[in-house]
């Protein structure tokens, strides 16, 4: 059954899995296509059964389009006849596959098929052929999941909810939604029973996207293949009817294009005002153009002498329910292709291609990061390092919410770079030199040029941080993630030698130094999307904090700062006994981390804080403590220097680009339960 989907040469594969280079292959299977077998076996398998019959009807079966027959248990017979037969040799005998558009289509190209073909004893001319009938029954039996948004008494439903119940419909309600809190079409979904999600989404605050992400989140989380407006007074944005594109309709009071755009009794009316004969209604699929989509079913009405529009209205209103179940009926032949499912196949080897280039820039001793393969290597003594003295370092992270705020302002380049940041920064506390990343993207929905563009801030990240980006997983899963939504996780693994682990040997005395953060990087953006929604501010709004930043949004996009390049000679010349990356929790919650019980750390001068975190401070109202435990305020690694390496330490950090070193403080010796962070100075 795979073998007629398979785009990619096989003999081309099977050479490459004798040499083993089967990663340097690009697989590839058609788009589109679906395949079914059905097995031709000797009556009586896999018990007792005959051999040595005749088989007919192959030469039937050849002339039949899309179909390939695979033989495994039979033999030529050369005999005494002047044409050779084929005569069956085995149980399982002949495999018939069929292919289509989709698994119905297969299906029926195979059964087809097999009814040609006889296995015909010679003695009784009985046929002794056996097969299936009942393959992938399960798969094209599945109910089709309705999903109903609307924000009226959704009486159109009625009709659709009884033919769901007696077997009419081959499918389910699985989710109703509304815009009001009080339309009476929520009680309708209630009466369907607790299995079925009923909803009401508010609307306040949201703008018209965001509310329909809102809405496909619920839809999508209850599992939904089709969605039906029901009386639904909302237009709908271009996201959401490009996420339900070919899954999604519309019942419309007249026979469209006539009337596109009037609502209720006001296109009665229009009907009667223009002397029209006939009138009805209309199903047809949503698009981001208003009554705009392709039409699926139209019911007609006579428009009779004296109509008025409420008169016309309950005529009409009486074909919408069956209109409905009629375009239903359409839908619920199953087609099970992985397009249909909501993921592209061809999208995926899109990106592929587009972010090979960026991914091969980042090119190390050690790997050679070409993709493609089921899993990245790398070579560590090439790299260095001798493994009987190495120790391997993980770390993995991923940008949080942050990702909101490119959502909201469609900009994608640099959130890679913050989701490279946050692994390799925490490798180097470690002591370590990051070698390779891996990383995984997630999706809803693959916007190839999106996606990219991650990819490419991803790659940035590894170039700045010397390590290869050696593979990676795009996640397309429609039922997970709203339109436009993605997430992301990175992966990244370092090594240090065993007698170089930090920290190591922290002492009373050793020195603190700062390097300073680039921005906000990429913690507590939940509480910093609350302080711009606080401040009556959008993502586009003139930045209040810095005037040369452009907008709100382009300065919180900042990407995080990458430290390797600056911390790995000191790392070499061994003047460090630890380090600390500034992240979620702030100075206060991850300097700890770094100390041994014994001792605290003193902070004698903490900088000033840049611009956005004083704005931060104003709009919020936190004090020094929770701004010292919620965000890195302008210090986005500290370490900890031998006090004899501190000048040498510091010339090193210029020389390698850092213009401004922080003195914090110093480690001291702690008594009993005093916290490890203390403060002699204040935030200004």
């Amino acid at each position: 059954m795979v073998l007629p989907l398979l785009e990619t040469d096989l003999y081309e594969v099977m050479c490459a899995c004798c040499d083993g280079k089967l990663d340097t292959i690009d697989v590839r299977f058609k788009e589109n296509v679906s395949a079914a077998t059905v097995v031709c076996a000797a009556k009586g398998y896999p018990e007792k059964y005959p051999k040595g019959m005749i088989i007919q009807g192959l030469d039937n079966v050849s002339g039949i389009d899309n179909v390939k027959v695979y033989h495994a248990g039979t033999k030529v017979d050369t005999g005494d006849s002047e044409k050779p037969v084929t005569r069956c040799s085995g149980g399982r005998v002949l495999a018939v596959t069929g292919m289509g558009s989709n698994l119905s289509e297969a299906l029926a190209a195979s059964y087809k098929a097999v009814k040609q073909i006889r296995f015909q004893d010679d003695a009784t001319g009985d046929n002794l052929m056996h097969y299936r009938t009942d393959i992938a029954k399960g798969a094209i039996r599945k109910k089709l999941r309705i999903g109903v948004l609307g924000s009226t008494r959704g009486t159109a439903l009625i009709p659709v909810m009884e033919a769901c119940a007696n077997g009419t419909l081959h499918a389910e309600i699985v989710a109703v939604v509304s815009n009001k809190s009080s339309a009476p079409i929520l009680e309708k979904g209630k009466s369907l029973g607790v299995t079925v999600t009923t909803e009401f989404v508010s609307s306040k605050g949201l703008s018209r996207e965001q509310y329909d992400a809102e809405c496909t989140s619920v839809l999508a989380g209850a599992g939904v293949d089709y969605v039906l407006l029901v009386g639904y007074m909302r237009i709908l944005s271009k996201e959401f009817t490009e996420y339900w594109a070919g899954r999604c309709i519309n019942v419309h009071p007249s026979l469209l294009p006539k009337h596109a755009g009037g609502m209720d009794l006001a296109v009665h009316q229009a009907v009667i005002d223009a002397k029209e004969g006939e009138s009805g209604c209309t199903i047809h699929e949503v698009t981001e153009e208003v009554d705009g989509g392709p039409i699926v079913v139209q019911k007609v009405v006579k428009v009779e002498g004296g109509e008025t529009a409420e008169s016309l209205k309950a005529k009409v209103q009486a074909l919408e329910g069956p209109a409905f179940i009629e375009a239903i009926q359409k839908k619920c032949k199953t087609s099970v292709s992985y397009a249909d499912a909501g993921v592209s196949i061809d999208a995926g080897n899109t990106l592929v291609e587009l972010i090979k280039p960026s991914c091969k820039a980042t090119r190390r001793p050690g790997c050679d990061a070409d993709l493609g393969g089921f899993g990245g290597l790398f070579d560590l003594a090439a790299a260095g390092y001798k493994t009987e003295d190495t120790i391997i370092i993980g770390a993995t992270d991923g940008v949080g919410t942050k990702l909101r705020v490119a959502h909201m302002t469609k900009k994608h380049e640099t959130v890679g770079i913050d989701l490279v940041a946050m692994c390799v920064n925490d490798l180097i506390v470690a002591g370590g030199e990051p070698l390779f990343f891996l990383d995984y993207f997630a999706t809803g929905k693959l916007d190839v040029e999106e996606a990219a563009a991650v990819v490419r801030g991803i790659a940035e990240g590894c170039k700045q941080s010397g390590c290869g980006l050696i593979g990676g997983e795009t996640a397309e899963m429609p039922s997970m993630y709203a339109p436009g939504d993605y997430d992301l996780a990175g992966f990244s693994v370092g090594a240090v030698h065993k007698d170089r682990v930090l920290p190591k040997n922290v002492a009373t005395g050793d020195v603190l130094l700062g390097l300073p953060s680039s921005g906000v990087h990429s913690n507590g953006f939940s509480l910093v999307r609350k302080l711009v929604e606080k401040a009556n501010l959008d993502y586009d709004s003139a930045c209040p904090w810095d005037k040369n930043a452009g907008s709100v949004g382009d300065s919180l996009l900042t990407p995080t700062k990458l430290y390797v390049k600056c911390c790995l000679p000191l790392l070499k010349k061994e003047m460090l006994t630890g380090l600390s990356h500034i992240t979620g929790g702030g100075l206060l919650e991850n300097l700890p981390r770094s100390l041994p019980s014994n001792v605290k750390a003193e902070i004698t001068s903490h900088p000033a804080l840049p611009p956005v975190f004083s704005w931060m401070r104003q709009i919020s109202g936190l004090d020094d403590h929770e701004m010292l435990r919620t965000f890195n305020c302008g210090v986005g690694m500290v370490l900890i220097v031998k006090k004899e390496c501190v000048d040498e330490a510091k010339t090193l950090l210029r020389d390698a680009g850092e213009s401004v070193v922080y003195d914090l403080g110093v480690l001291t010796d702690r008594c009993g339960d005093e916290e490890q962070v203390q403060m002699k100075s204040t935030l200004a």
